[in-house]
C-alpha cells in the first residue's frame, strides 16, 4: 500500500560501521509518517536498535543521510527532533523518588520542580503511577519501573517516541497489560511510534506497519501493513486475522533471517 503522506523523517542509505569492523547497517531506507506505529521486526544483532539511536541523534550513521523535513533547525545545523526515548532497561535513578526520575529530562532543560509540577503529575496520571510520585524504584515491580520510564519520556510531549525493546523482560501478563497501555496513549495523545521487537506476536499486535530487517548487516527487506483499526483488545489478539498477520510476519522473517545466504 502506498502512502502520499509527506515523512517526518526519512532515513536514507544509512550505514553504520563501528570501529571494530562490525557492519550493522547497510543501505537502510526507511520513511516515518505522523500518526505511524513502525515496528522494527528482526533478529537478534541485526541493528534495530542502532537504527533507533540514529533516528534519536544518540548515536551517527557511517553513511547516509536522516532528514527532518518539517523540523526547525538550530544554528549548527542540529535538527530538533522533539524525541522520547523508552530504553530496553528503565535505567531509574534509585536515589530519586518517582516524581524525581520523571522530572530528570525537564530539570536537564533547567525547568524547576515546581514549573514542572503540573506536567510530571499529568505524565503520572496517563501511566496509572500518580498515587507512586513519593515512591522509590526499590519499591516498584518491573512493570511500574518501565511505567515510570514511560511517563518520563513522555514528560517532553514528543512528537515522534521510540522505544527499544522495552517490555522484552517482562512476564507475559504485565507485557500485554503495557502493550495495551501504549496503544491507549497512542490514540490519545496521537504519537509517532518507532518500536524494537524480536517478537512477532507483539508486533502484529501493535503496529500499522511491520518492518522487517535482515540479519547483520541490517537492512529493510519487507513491510507488511496491518490494516486494523483501532481500538484493539483480546478480540483482535485471538482473532483469526490475527493469526493470518502472525503468520506472514513470521515467514517474512524466517526469510530475512536467510536472506544473506544470497549475498
Amino acid at each position: 500500500m502506498t502512502d502520499s503522506r509527506k515523512p517526518i523523517v526519512s532515513l536514507k542509505a544509512i550505514s553504520k560501521t563501528f570501529s571494530n569492523g562490525t557492519v550493522a547497517l547497510s543501505d537502510m531506507a526507511l520513511d516515518i509518517r505522523q500518526g505511524e506505529f513502525i515496528s522494527l521486526l528482526g533478529p537478534s544483532g541485526c541493528g534495530k536498535s542502532t537504527a533507533l539511536r540514529i533516528i534519536a541523534g544518540l548515536a551517527t550513521a557511517s553513511t547516509g543521510t536522516v532528514d527532518w523535513p518539517s523540523a526547525t533547525y538550530d544554528p549548527d545545523g542540529r535538527p530538533d527532533r522533539e524525541i522520547g526515548f523508552v530504553f530496553q532497561e528503565p535505567t531509574l535513578m534509585p536515589w530519586a523518588t518517582v516524581f524525581g526520575n520523571v522530572w530528570l529530562p525537564l530539570r536537564l532543560k533547567g525547568i524547576s520542580k515546581a514549573a514542572a509540577r503540573a506536567d510530571i503529575m499529568h505524565a503520572l496520571e496517563l501511566v496509572g503511577l500518580a498515587k507512586f510520585a513519593e515512591s522509590y524504584p526499590r519499591e516498584l515491580s518491573g512493570g511500574m519501573k518501565m511505567r515510570v520510564s514511560i511517563a518520563r519520556a513522555l514528560v517532553t510531549q514528543p512528537k515522534i517516541l521510540l522505544m527499544d525493546e522495552p517490555f522484552a523482560a517482562l512476564d507475559e501478563i504485565t507485557r500485554f497489560k503495557l502493550n495495551n497501555d501504549i496503544l491507549r496513549l497512542r490514540e490519545q495523545l496521537g504519537w509517532t511510534v518507532v518500536f524494537v521487537t524480536h517478537s512477532v506476536f507483539e508486533s502484529v499486535y501493535l503496529s500499522s506497519r511491520i518492518v522487517v530487517m535482515a540479519a547483520r548487516p541490517g537492512r529493510v527487506v519487507a513491510e507488511i501493513d496491518i490494516d486494523v483499526p483501532g481500538p484493539r483488545g483480546e478480540d483482535f489478539r485471538t482473532s483469526e486475522v490475527y493469526a493470518q498477520y502472525c503468520r506472514k510476519a513470521s515467514d517474512a522473517l524466517h526469510a530475512a533471517m536467510g536472506a544473506n545466504d544470497h549475498l
